[in-house]
């Protein structure tokens, strides 16, 4: 079985399992997700391999980290992630990617990334649930990150936090490619009993 089937059976498994753990029908998860009916069922039935956009939505409605939502072994104390090694969730221009590294759920659920966007590429965001935040720390070139109306510049060596409940965007507008680590947290979700 080829990584790209493992990831989509393991997501169809694990959606299921998740929706009915937060005790959400089909209805209600695609209503809290913005995502539909159908495109789940489609999911759950490992019938397509939806956009990092949707996979997003779905774990953030779940209350669940993406990693979560693929994994297909999970380790109980120690997860090593070796370089090369991650889930490739998104890519745009030659050599440009996001790689999902780790996600825990333990302790409520965050997430940590590696960003490579080649000079004149980028990606946006929707807005994530209200209390997420993220942590970028750029160790190559120069990012451009846009938060709803604001521009901020962040060098090679530089962080930012941000509450990432608004529209977000992340681009090289400098001349060498840039990369960049990034940590997610989102908000606990309680599932239609009232429980997490």
């Amino acid at each position: 079985m080829s990584d790209l089937e493992q990831l989509t059976q393991a997501l169809a498994r694990n959606l299921k399992r998740w929706r009915g753990e937060r005790g959400f029908t089909l209805d209600a998860l695609a209503a809290r997700a913005g995502v539909s009916r159908g495109m789940i069922i489609q999911i759950e039935q490992a019938r397509t391999n939806p956009s990092v956009g949707t996979t997003v939505k779905l774990a953030d409605a779940l209350g669940v980290s993406i990693t979560t939502l693929l994994d297909h072994e999970r380790s109980p104390r120690v997860h090593v992630v070796l370089p090369g090694q991650g889930v490739r969730m998104w890519s745009g221009e030659p050599g440009s990617e996001a790689r999902m590294l780790l996600g825990d759920d333990r302790r409520g659920p965050v997430e940590m990334w590696i960003y490579r966007l080649e000079p004149g590429d980028g990606t946006a965001s929707d807005p994530h649930p209200a209390g997420t935040f993220e942590m970028l720390h750029v160790t190559a070139g120069e990012l451009t990150l846009e938060i709803a109306d604001d521009r901020h510049v962040v060098p090679a060596g530089g962080a930012v936090s941000f509450e990432a409940d608004v529209p977000h965007a992340y681009r090289n507008d400098g001349a060498v490619p840039m990369e960049m680590t990034m940590a997610v947290s989102i908000p606990p979700v309680q599932g239609a009993d009232g429980h997490r």
